[in-house]
């Protein structure tokens, strides 16, 4: 999803996202980022995380986190 690397970069323009399998390991996002890619996403899509799934796993990479807004978008755009 564009949208969701072009949020990436928003936060991080120095990192080349689309190149990494991991996110947090390779260091280029921390919990902080992680909070402000939610914002950023319920603002963007209109819709709302739950906090339980504000977890590592979902924001990985682009391919996990591009799953995890398409999850959200069927979730409030049945």
């Amino acid at each position: 999803m564009r949208e969701v690397l072009d949020i990436l970069k928003d936060i991080h323009p120095e990192h080349d996202f689309s190149e990494s399998e991991n996110f947090i390991s390779d260091g280029l996002l921390d919990s902080f980022d992680i909070v402000t890619i939610v914002a950023a996403l319920e603002e963007k899509f209109a819709f709302t995380i739950d906090g339980e799934d504000v977890t590592p796993e979902n924001f990985m990479n682009l391919e996990t986190l591009g799953q995890f807004v398409q999850h959200y978008l069927s979730l409030s755009h049945p």
